[in-house]
């Protein structure tokens, strides 16, 4: 499909589906308001921990260090300051907390900008500011006493997501507007507004997007033997696949990559083979088609994979592969997703509706969430990509997962906050906080990690869980090919292939990577077997759908200038253009979504 052929459907398809939602949203259609059901008791395998009273997001920080004093405002009046470091293992998130008499409480959500290096203080002998500790000493930072102008009051008026304060050391992080593209702007009022919204979002993606993105996948990928020798593998690059030993020697045009490599003059890549990016150490790029990968993978664990489809065979799937010596990934949540309330994908009987949320918690106020990669992070960061499932489908209906803890909710952490509970039997990307990068299958012991942990997204179930040294092959998950207890999504009929991407590990000759994968039209079977392939020691699922779900951008800087590739070319509509300036997602603008970025290391 041309790509004037595609921007015609989907400009047909926002009017089709923003039609819908008005006509439904100004209906006299009224949900059910659930009110026989309150004061229900959660059904069997609710999570025991979890009180049956609302909290606030704080009250769910178990490590939280909180101190209070008596101060003075501008004005001489007295006041009381409540300093909250909500885990003061990590040291990146406070709460001032500031009561006048005669006006209500106001809370700010500072963000420490040297977390390893400076702690925030109430000083007792200083009622007119912050005290900030560091080594070399203590620094005095007025945000509300009367000695001159408070900080607080102009840094929240400017409106910016990121404002600093006291001297840069800090961060005020105010609350702003997330981008939301038109097609999530519809999705969201339908599955908020309407009563049977989703289905309406169902019909639509099975129907609009299985044509526009099955068209895609079915497109033959030029493929030709290589003249010469195949590629020989590069020093200190990830794994090759593992390739059908007639398939070895044969290259394929990648016309939709948008990431420059090098050593491709001539457009063409071998298949299974890494491929450094032009002009940016330490990332990698490879392509595969699974019917090129070696047939003992694919004769492997047919009990648990379910065979692919000729579309799926032939469609060429898209990895990145990121140097974890040379990175530290981090995790940031959208303006708006993931949500922290209860889903509405999971059995009733797992709710309890006298709660607002699986953890007690409907809101994250007064944090604030911003969608963009932070100030201090914003020159180092070479990559970016979009998370997990949003909090609609991130639970489960079906299985033993639908049982247990109101639904097996999927958590996530940022800068050791706990946003929503990590579930036991869900697969789980997380960094501790000395950056340390793993993957797993998260069990209930595993919340000895707790206190330690800056960043975790869990998103379903595994699609591969270990690589067995014993037969070196990556072993696939359980679930792969049952479509309810996996909760993979896709079409009402249960047809799992669409688009996705994909998270994995890889360990090869001592080094770690990180690798990214995306498939224009597969089921997660087929993303397990090239997964196996590449000798995955872990993988999970990310999100699926649209092009807008599965984004990955990578930066390059020059200078002054500010270069940006992205994994598939038609992802850089996403992006968006101010007077004619270039801005990308994450990057440069707040986002509603929540996002993965890397940041390249800094040597010692």
């Amino acid at each position: 499909m041309s790509n004037h052929n595609k921007k015609n459907w989907m400009r047909l398809f926002h009017l089709g589906l923003l039609s819908v939602a008005m006509v439904l949203a100004f209906s006299r259609w009224t949900p059910s308001s659930g009110a026989e059901d309150k004061g229900k008791e959660p059904g069997p395998g609710s999570q025991h921990d979890v009180p049956h009273v609302s909290k606030t997001i704080i009250d769910l920080q178990p490590f939280r260090e909180t101190s209070s004093i008596k101060i003075k405002g501008v004005r001489g009046e007295e006041g009381l300051a409540t300093l909250i470091n909500l885990n003061p293992n990590i040291n990146a998130w406070y709460v001032l907390r500031l009561n006048w008499p005669g006006v209500p409480e106001e809370d700010y959500h500072l963000e420490n900008a040297h977390p390893r290096t400076q702690r925030l203080l109430l000083d007792n002998n200083d009622p007119d500011g912050l005290l900030i500790v560091e080594k070399e000493g203590r620094y005095p930072c007025n945000l509300w006493g009367g000695k001159s102008p408070p900080s607080l009051t102009g840094a929240k008026r400017t409106g910016a997501a990121y404002v600093p304060v006291c001297g840069g050391r800090l961060y005020l992080r105010n609350r702003v507007k997330g981008h939301q593209t038109k097609i999530e702007r519809v999705t969201d009022v339908l599955r908020d507004e309407v009563p049977g919204g989703e289905k309406i979002v169902g019909f639509v993606r099975d129907t609009f997007f299985k044509y526009l993105y099955e068209q895609k996948a079915e497109e033959k990928v030029e493929s030709k033997p290589v003249n010469g020798l195949p590629q020989r593998e590069m020093e200190n690059a990830p794994a090759p696949a593992l390739l059908d030993a007639k398939k070895t020697n044969r290259s394929v045009r990648p016309n939709d990559l948008g990431i420059e490599v090098q050593e491709s003059g001539s457009n063409s890549m071998v298949l299974g083979s890494w491929y450094a990016v032009k002009e940016n150490p330490g990332i990698y790029v490879s392509v595969i088609m699974p019917e090129g990968i070696a047939p003992e993978i694919l004769r492997s664990f047919t009990k648990v994979v379910s065979g692919l489809d000729s579309v799926e065979s032939e469609g060429l799937a898209y990895l990145v592969a990121f140097d974890l010596d040379k990175f530290s990934l981090k995790y940031a949540l959208g303006t708006e997703h993931p949500r922290v309330g209860w889903s509405d994908h999971i059995l009733e009987q797992m709710m309890d509706k006298s709660l607002p949320g699986p953890d007690g918690v409907g809101s994250i106020a007064p944090l604030i969430s911003t969608g963009l990669v932070n100030p201090m992070d914003e020159s180092r960061t070479v990559a970016t990509f979009t998370g997990g499932f949003k909090r609609f489908h991130g639970a489960f209906s079906y299985g033993q997962l639908a049982l247990k803890n109101h639904g097996s909710h999927y958590g996530f952490l940022e800068n050791g906050v706990i946003f929503s509970r990590l579930q036991p039997g869900l697969a789980t990307v997380y960094v501790l906080e000395d950056g340390w990068v793993d993957m797993k299958t998260w069990t209930q012991r595993d919340d000895y990690l707790l206190p330690r942990i800056r960043y975790a997204r869990q998103n379903g179930v595994p699609i591969v869980v270990e690589f067995d040294q014993a037969i070196q092959m990556s072993i696939p998950g359980p679930l792969v090919a049952r479509w309810g207890d996996g909760n993979w999504s896709g079409s009402a009929n249960k047809k799992l292939r669409t688009m996705r991407s994909g998270l994995a590990f890889q360990e090869f000759k001592g080094r770690r990577f990180l690798l990214y994968a995306f498939f224009w039209s597969a089921t997660p079977s087929a993303m397990s077997r090239v997964f196996q392939a590449y000798r995955c020691r872990y993988a999970m699922l990310l999100d699926m759908n649209a092009l807008e779900h599965t984004y990955l951008a990578i930066y390059k800087k020059q200078g002054s200038n500010l270069y940006v590739q992205h994994l598939i070319r038609g992802m850089s509509e996403v992006d968006m253009s101010v007077k004619g300036k270039y801005i990308p997602r994450f990057l440069g603008y707040s986002d509603d979504r929540d996002f993965f970025y890397l940041t390249r290391k800094e040597r010692p």
